[in-house]
């Protein structure tokens, strides 16, 4: 399935990798350019030869706002206009609370709800100068129902603080035509999940509470995120869309 990104310019968070390699990869295919974040040189520099010229690279830790906020810059000189921003990069905690250190805490907020806070007040004005603009932030369902097997406290806390920012940010950004919606997985099959599926008994665990049976892979979550990045999600903003095989199904 394609999505029309002709002549947009897309940054993605993450791109390098798993589910952030599918869409920018379906970015491409629906004929747009990618401005590749990731702090992984080698896959980014892998992915930019693998999908051709419409590929730039960018070395960014988006827990890093000065970082951030001088890529932002150079992005936008190297583009002119920036359509979308898509916040795929994230980290993972699977620390029960009893074992979790400040540290690992700390860490994994900066990275995956002050990281996508950063990219966005870095995008913020140009997109209001230029009549609007598209934010998707991955979340997961972890930060719906409190965490599980694979993300555990700390995930779950910083993903639900993305759920709220990104409807926050819909709330504020309409008027100015900036739309920003999420996507919230469940269990997919990417680098950051290795560990889950080496160990059977976790596995079949996780297996076991989605109604579809299996895991996702990475391009069935990259279709919610490439439709909401797009024109085609005219009418959608504020919105935590579940690619999770069933296992939320809220209403």
């Amino acid at each position: 399935m394609k999505y029309d990104y002709q002549d947009k310019t897309v940054i993605v968070t993450g791109g390098a990798k798993g589910i952030g390699k599918e869409v920018t990869k379906g970015i491409i295919a629906g004929g747009g350019s990618v401005a590749l974040l990731d702090i992984d040189d080698e896959a980014a520099a892998a992915t930019a030869k693998e999908l051709g010229g419409n590929v730039k690279t960018y070395h960014v830790d988006q827990a890093n706002r000065e970082q951030v906020n001088e890529t932002f810059q150079q992005i936008i000189q190297d583009f002119t206009k920036v359509d979308a921003l898509i916040n795929v990069a994230g980290v993972i905690s699977a620390k029960p609370f009893d074992e979790l250190p400040p540290e690992e805490w700390d860490r994994t907020i900066k990275i995956n709800l002050t990281g996508p806070y950063n990219t966005v007040h870095a995008i913020w004005e140009h997109f209001k100068a230029n009549g609007g603009g598209r934010i998707v932030n991955v979340s997961s369902v972890a930060g719906k129902i409190g965490g599980g097997l694979l993300g555990t406290v700390a995930y779950a806390s910083s993903k639900a603080g993305v759920n709220g920012f990104t409807k926050a940010i819909a709330k504020e950004g309409g008027k100015y035509g900036i739309y920003a919606n999420a996507v919230a997985p469940s269990f997919t099959h990417t680098s950051m999940t290795t560990s889950l599926s080496e160990d059977p008994v976790k596995n079949q665990k996780v297996i076991s509470i989605i109604p579809l049976g299996r895991p996702a892979e990475p391009v069935e979550i990259a279709q919610m995120i490439l439709f909401f990045g797009c024109d085609a999600a005219s009418f959608i903003t504020g919105e935590i869309g579940d690619a999770d095989g069933g296992v939320v199904m809220d209403g």
